[in-house]
Formats: C-alpha cells, structure tokens, sequence
C-alpha cells in the first residue's frame, strides 16, 4: 500500500472533530506553499510578463477600480 492510501484510510477513520483539525491544518500548510511557490516564481522573473501587460492596460485606461 503506497502512501497515499495509507493517507487515505487515516482521513476516513478521523472523528468529525479531528477531521475539522486536519482540514484546517492543511488549508494553512497548503497556502505557506502557495506562497513560497510565488515567491520563488517573482524572483526568478516568472510574473515579469503578467506584470507588463497588467501595467500597458493601467496606462491604456483598460482597467476599472475594484
């Protein structure tokens, strides 16, 4: 049985509460990665594009207050 199964069967057998725990605990593990993912990605340049062409609409006036 691969990790992942094991994983799986440990999630079925947690109570309501615990389960509640771990929902909450993975939200905030997942989102430190989203984070240290576009992190790493703004300084290796990868968002430069999306940022110029966010920017050439700002001066075009193709944009709208949110």
């Amino acid at each position: 049985m691969g990790a992942i199964e094991k994983l799986e069967l440990l999630i079925k057998s947690l109570s309501a509460e615990e389960l509640a725990q771990f929902r909450e605990w993975f939200a905030e593990f997942d989102a430190q990665l989203w984070d240290r993912q576009i992190e790493a990605d703004a300084a290796a340049g990868k968002l430069d594009r999306l940022i110029e062409e966010s920017m050439a609409d700002y001066r075009a006036n193709k944009t709208r207050p949110l």
